[in-house]
């Protein structure tokens, strides 16, 4: 599988006012990808590392160290400076069916939480992952989350392949700059 066949349909797709979908084409097997979704040392290297329970109800601890994703570091944009030294979301599992599907509420701990959706399909030329994220309250949280989860995705991408990714609030600010703009998103 090509690099490019891999970020195809890379945007994430506004389907309803308050959710975001976006697809990543990734090298399988499926195992292989559910382990980077659900165990902790594996999840750390893109998104974020935490103790994760995979069954209906269990505790999601999400420990984000943006600063630690990449080779350079980096820091946060003003907007997001209070994650400079890492932040935390608390969820729980609402649907774990290993290793096709896995689900969880974001940020219990945040107030009003929103969800994400994990689906992943066997495909000839890899796995595909779909993610759903749902219940996001306005243009600005639809416009970080989607800029967030392509950007994570493409950490994973990198990951799954043995390479190196670039700063990752660098590739961040880029990408939620491209959806300010984009049609639905602005």
């Amino acid at each position: 599988m090509t690099e490019g066949a891999m970020k195809r349909n890379s945007h994430a797709r506004l389907l309803s006012s308050d959710t975001v979908r976006i697809e990543r084409l990734l090298p399988g097997p499926i195992e292989r990808v559910w382990a980077f979704l659900t165990e902790a040392e594996k999840r750390r290297l893109w998104l974020a590392g935490g103790p994760t329970e995979t069954k209906v109800g269990g505790k999601v601890e999400l420990l984000f160290r943006h600063a630690e994703l990449s080779e350079e570091g980096g820091a946060p944009p003003s907007r997001h400076a209070d994650m400079a030294q890492g932040h935390v979301n608390m969820g729980r599992v609402t649907a774990c069916e290993p290793p096709h599907l896995f689900a969880y509420t974001w940020a219990e701990n945040h107030g009003d939480p929103s969800e994400v959706r994990f689906e992943l399909t066997e495909r000839e030329d890899g796995v595909l992952l779909t993610v759903t994220h749902v219940r996001l309250d306005g243009r600005d949280s639809l416009r970080s989350v989607a800029g967030g989860w392509h950007t994570h995705l493409d950490l994973l991408v990198d990951r799954l392949n043995g390479q190196r990714s670039p700063d990752f609030w660098e590739a961040y600010e880029r990408v939620h700059a491209e959806y300010v703009t984009r049609p639905g998103f602005e």
